[in-house]
């Protein structure tokens, strides 16, 4: 009896976590975060060439799951993440996620992965690449207001792709707060200095401002923002619960809100398009 052979796809490739940081590390963080951030931009310029769509939520009462999809005709790809902030009191992560790449053509997977690191990647580097075409160029220090688990990756991104030297950290909670600061110090880390700063402010006289902020969904509202500094936020937008009361006006989403510095050529604070 002839043994039937499986064709080349029959198996998916899976990189689970324990591979990922396995590949993070041999790899190197600032080399992954700048390669990163170079395909990132290469995807926002061919923006239109991509099927796009509301991400597909179920809510409950202890958080929510969502489905991510896209496509660009040639690959389809759907991210599977939650949110639930009740896995605090579980010791458990709060935010888990794994992904699936497929080809258009034939249907077949491609490609299993996790996507808890990734996620975690992939937002510092559009962070990172957003403040890379639009902060001032001489914008050395980066404020962090929230300082969850993205905060650290958030300041190893910026000061790999834009020379942060100096982050100041501020957090409603002071351990989450000490907690980055650790991490930061790390001289492993290759990280910036971090400093905590107990209010929203601009710096006190005897330190420079703070010309990049990066804001986090623990966060208190910002304030502070002035001529000159450029802000990014790393937050869900899931769909709203269907019993949730909705807004009287529209409300525009952005990636990042950006104030023109004096004779720049950006002439509002819209999201400005990605030049060509």
């Amino acid at each position: 009896m002839q043994k039937t052979v499986p064709s080349g796809r029959a198996l998916v490739p899976f990189v689970s976590v324990e591979n990922m940081a396995r590949l993070i590390t041999s790899i190197g963080l600032p080399r992954l975060l700048t390669e990163l951030v170079d395909y990132i931009e290469q995807d926002f310029r061919r923006w239109q060439s991509f099927e796009k769509a509301p991400r597909v939520a179920s809510h409950s009462e202890g958080g929510v799951i969502e489905l991510m999809p896209t496509s660009d005709h040639v690959n389809y790809v759907f991210k599977y993440v939650n949110g639930h902030p009740v896995n605090l009191q579980r010791n458990l992560q709060t935010v888990v996620a794994f992904g699936v790449l497929s080809d258009v053509e034939t249907g077949y997977p491609l490609l299993l992965t996790e996507m808890t690191l990734l996620t975690a990647l992939r937002t510092a580097a559009t962070s990172a690449m957003v403040a890379r075409l639009l902060a001032p160029k001489d914008a050395r220090v980066l404020a962090l207001i929230g300082n969850g688990a993205q905060a650290e990756f958030q300041a190893i991104a910026m000061q790999t792709i834009c020379g942060i030297e100096e982050v100041r950290l501020y957090d409603i909670d002071p351990a989450a707060t000490a907690k980055t600061r650790a991490i930061l110090r790390r001289p492993a880390s290759g990280s910036p200095n971090a400093k905590a700063s107990k209010r929203l402010s601009l710096a006190r006289r005897s330190s420079p401002p703070a010309r990049l902020t990066s804001k986090m969904p623990r966060s208190s509202p910002i304030t502070w923002l002035v001529t000159g500094c450029i802000s990014t936020r790393s937050a869900a937008t899931a769909p709203a619960r269907p019993n949730w009361p909705l807004p009287s006006s529209p409300v525009r989403m952005c990636s990042s809100s950006f104030r023109p510095r004096p004779g720049s050529r950006a002439r509002s604070s819209r999201c400005p398009k990605i030049s060509r």
